[in-house]
């Protein structure tokens, strides 16, 4: 027996219309399968779309914030959120960009407990603040991750980011969304 990957309607990537298929084809191509989000939103493929375009705007782009630094906020403030879709892919995700097969386990368990430089820490601590405390962010919340070297566009993308998945993180919750085995092992050192 298959276990469900989601708890609404899911499609395969042959069902997608032709701009989606072309986009999701593409993605499946470079990791060798069809991640599970893009079958469980693909039942609605203008959000779909809506959420592809956000990400690809926040997460593809030309930016300060390195692409490892990114998937760092996902991975912290999933983690919070309690989202294990996406702690487990974005986990992978890090793991890889960043080369180091540990850190995505520390920061998605427990992000304030994770040895990272000053620069990272201060990247976890607004994208936490945020996350979990966003009324309450203050004009010394955005000086203390000035002091540490970031700029206002960097806070600007941590907090996009931050945003934008926490969305992620509530289709996830809402749908059951399981991660795709393949993602478990990626960016692990093989043991021998």
């Amino acid at each position: 027996m298959t276990e469900s990957i989601s708890r609404f309607p899911v499609v395969e990537l042959d069902e997608l219309p032709d701009d989606l298929r072309e986009r999701v084809g593409a993605i499946a191509e470079r990791s060798g399968f069809v991640p599970n989000i893009f079958r469980a939103l693909g039942h609605r493929p203008a959000e779909l779309r809506a959420f592809l375009d956000y990400h690809d705007a926040l997460m593809e782009r030309e930016s300060p914030l390195s692409k490892a630094e990114r998937e760092l906020v996902i991975v912290a403030t999933s983690g919070a959120n309690h989202c294990t879709y996406c702690v487990v892919v974005h986990g992978a995700i890090l793991r890889i960009r960043s080369k180091e097969p540990e850190i995505a386990d520390h920061v998605g368990i427990n992000p304030y407990g994770a040895e990272l430089d000053p620069r990272r820490r201060a990247i976890v601590d607004l994208a936490l603040s945020l996350a979990l405390e966003s009324a309450s962010l203050s004009e010394d919340d955005l000086d203390d991750a000035r002091d540490a070297g970031l700029s206002d566009e960097e806070i600007w993308d941590i907090g996009a980011i931050t945003a934008l998945f926490a969305m992620s993180n509530r289709l996830a919750h809402l749908t059951a969304l399981r991660p795709n085995a393949e993602f478990f092992g990626m960016g692990r050192e093989p043991r021998g």
